[in-house]
């Protein structure tokens, strides 16, 4: 078989696997959004697949009409900036800090913090540390635990070690301080990489209940993925006490639920095609020194 023929059955099959792994990923999504946009009865027999059946916007009425969920979506957003705008600024301070060779003590600075990517103190740790910082209920118990990701952080000192030398040179020549050559130099240069960061600490903040769930009792505080848990939690409580004859409790239509699912989702996918551009480009920069 010649090198053309081989080629070009290894690029058929990476297109396969391509596509096979896209739809993987998509599907699920598109059965989610299929059921919310169907009525009751085809999803109770099992008709909905990938299209909508009796097709219908009831869900999202409902879903648009509940307030609590209307607050939650606000407070998540404003929740995911503050968190990504302090983690963006304490990542590049500290990175920048780290990148420089010359910082005393910079080797056990680095150890320090590596050591926290393996190890971790517990739950239980955490929270009576949250607790006696007074941190409870408050916005700053789903902000300043994960302040900086050590992965990340570690990303970005890579990229800042890529930025020529000699630019920070020329810069001090000519005067400037260090935080002027951060702010004029490095980060111009550093787009891609920032993009990206800012987008994983927006996603993973988004996405986040678990904090929430250990540390937030006031509802006016639910993050929207907390508020989608409990909605799911809530209606498993009222099948279990329809099963064993304990009540009649009003069981969530499955459409409502996914509306409640893609209402959620649908806003960080709005965001990420403005950052995509930057995504490849600031990953390969950020893993690789050159």
């Amino acid at each position: 078989m010649s090198e053309r023929a081989s080629n070009r059955i290894f690029d058929i099959l990476n297109v396969l696997i391509i596509i096979v792994v896209i739809l993987v990923c998509l599907l699920p999504f598109v059965h989610i959004i299929a059921i919310s946009l169907s009525s009751s009865r085809p999803i109770m027999s099992g008709l909905v697949t990938f299209f909508p059946r009796e097709f219908t916007f009831e869900a999202y009425t409902k879903v648009f009409s509940d307030m609590s969920m209307i607050r939650s979506l606000g407070f998540t957003i404003m929740l995911t900036i503050l968190a990504t705008v302090l983690s963006m600024a304490m990542t590049i301070a500290v990175a920048y800090s780290l990148s420089k060779k010359e910082l005393r003590g910079r080797k056990w600075f680095m150890l320090i913090i590596v050591v926290t990517m393996f190890f971790s103190g517990g739950i239980i740790p955490d929270y009576i540390l949250i607790r006696n910082l007074h941190l409870l209920d408050t916005v700053w118990a789903l902000v300043l635990p994960g302040l900086i990701s050590p992965f990340y952080m570690i990303i970005l000192i890579s990229f800042f070690n890529s930025i020529p030398k000699s630019l920070e040179e020329a810069a001090e020549i000519d005067g400037t301080t260090h935080l002027g050559t951060l702010f004029r130099v490095i980060l111009p240069l550093s787009l891609p990489s920032l993009a990206t960061l800012s987008l994983f600490y927006a996603v993973g903040r988004w996405n986040g209940f678990q904090d929430a769930l250990m540390y937030i009792n006031r509802p006016d505080l639910y993050p929207l993925q907390l508020k989608l848990y409990q909605m799911i939690q809530n209606n498993q409580v009222s099948e279990l006490m329809q099963q064993e004859g304990l009540g009649m409790a009003q069981l969530m239509p499955e459409s409502l639920k996914a509306a409640s699912v893609v209402f959620s989702t649908v806003p960080i996918l709005i965001v990420y095609p403005f950052l995509q551009r930057y995504f490849i480009s600031g990953m390969m920069a950020g893993a690789v020194k050159g």
